[in-house]
């Protein structure tokens, strides 16, 4: 078995390498670079953009979730682990609504730059960049305003805290 070791560590270091390769191909392909141009959530012709029931839902639960930690966010209440929690309720739920939602490409293009603050505001809650946790916070809250004000989602009251 001990003489295997390097094999299996070498097979081990070049699965997590192309697995490396392909999330950052797939961020590339999900970045939708258009030249260089930088990309502004707008309307559909000033009506808000279709949704489907796997985005509704998705995005319901991470309002759900920022709703009921907001309150302690704005005591100072809420600690790193929980921060943590609620930085993986968010990616758990992005990463449903990017396997389960079918929008038409302009509308997928523009729930990509909600994605987008979503994830960055996860990274900061997670502790995975300088800023205050609570930064993070605040930037998924924002990104959940967007939401509301840019797709149509019957019913959707941002979080308050």
């Amino acid at each position: 078995m001990l003489n295997k070791f390097p094999a299996l560590l070498f097979a081990l270091t070049m699965a997590l390498s192309a697995h490396t390769h392909v999330a950052s191909a797939a961020d590339a392909h999900h970045s939708h670079d258009h030249g260089g141009a930088v990309a502004t959530l707008r309307l559909n012709d000033g009506k808000p953009w279709p949704t489907d029931e796997p985005l509704r839902r998705a995005m319901g639960e991470i309002n759900q979730a920022m709703a009921k930690a907001l309150p302690a966010i704005h005591r100072q209440q809420f600690g790193d682990g929980e921060y943590q929690a609620l930085a993986a309720t968010v990616h758990e739920r992005v990463a449903y609504m990017v396997d389960h939602c079918k929008l038409d490409a302009q509308a997928d293009a523009m729930l990509h730059l909600v994605i987008a603050e979503l994830l960055a505001g996860a990274e900061i809650m997670d502790g995975k960049t300088a800023s205050p946790r609570h930064d993070g916070a605040v930037r998924v809250r924002a990104a959940l305003k967007s939401y509301g004000k840019y797709f149509r989602h019957p019913g959707w009251v941002t979080a308050k805290g």
